[in-house]
């Protein structure tokens, strides 16, 4: 049985902001190959706009970075509340995407959080639109364009140490690290 190459994955993660701050947040992307750093990229998203899957195929499309082969982020949303549609971002790269989260969400509160948010059916119907997420190991993930064994494959080639692949973990040090002048806590 064929098994495709999961490694040179790019991690997309935003960086921390104020909680009254509604301009621009800076989105970074680490694209790693295995455990290893290869690539940072930037751009910017709006505060809970509708932007961040544009965004991330763009960074990915407009850098050349021909050789990724896989797309991980930790949670759906970047910015606040702008969703990213992992269907729609797996189907233009043509590449799997990979959420992954610490613990399972508790979206009873999510969604009640999001209702206060302008567009919220809409957020609504894409964060539902990406499934239910699924435990894999000590990670919950949301998946598009690859199967629970890849995505299996895909979390062990780029995890060291912990429970949160090196693409996503660079990606949230360095985010902060260029916000605030220092990263902090964990990713």
């Amino acid at each position: 049985m064929y098994k495709r190459s999961l490694s040179n994955v790019i991690g997309f993660d935003d960086a921390p902001f104020a909680r009254d701050y509604r301009g621009e947040i800076a989105l970074v992307g680490t694209v790693c190959s295995g455990p290893r750093l290869e690539i940072v990229v930037r751009g910017h998203v709006k505060r809970d706009g509708y932007d961040a899957t544009f965004v991330m195929a763009a960074l990915v499309k407009d850098k050349a970075l021909v050789h990724v082969r896989g797309v991980m982020m930790q949670g759906i949303t970047c910015a606040g509340f702008n969703v990213v549609d992992i269907h729609q971002l797996s189907q233009t790269l043509e590449l799997p995407v990979l959420v992954v989260m610490r613990k399972r969400p508790k979206l009873k509160e999510f969604f009640a959080a999001l209702e206060r948010v302008p567009g919220s059916a809409r957020k609504r119907a894409t964060i539902e639109k990406a499934g239910d997420p699924e435990q894999l190991g000590q990670v919950w993930v949301q998946r598009a364009g690859l199967s629970l064994e890849e995505s299996q494959r895909m979390l062990d080639r780029t995890t060291t140490h912990g429970a949160i692949p090196e693409p996503l973990r660079l990606a949230h040090i360095i985010a902060g690290g260029m916000t605030t002048g220092k990263s902090r806590g964990r990713a």
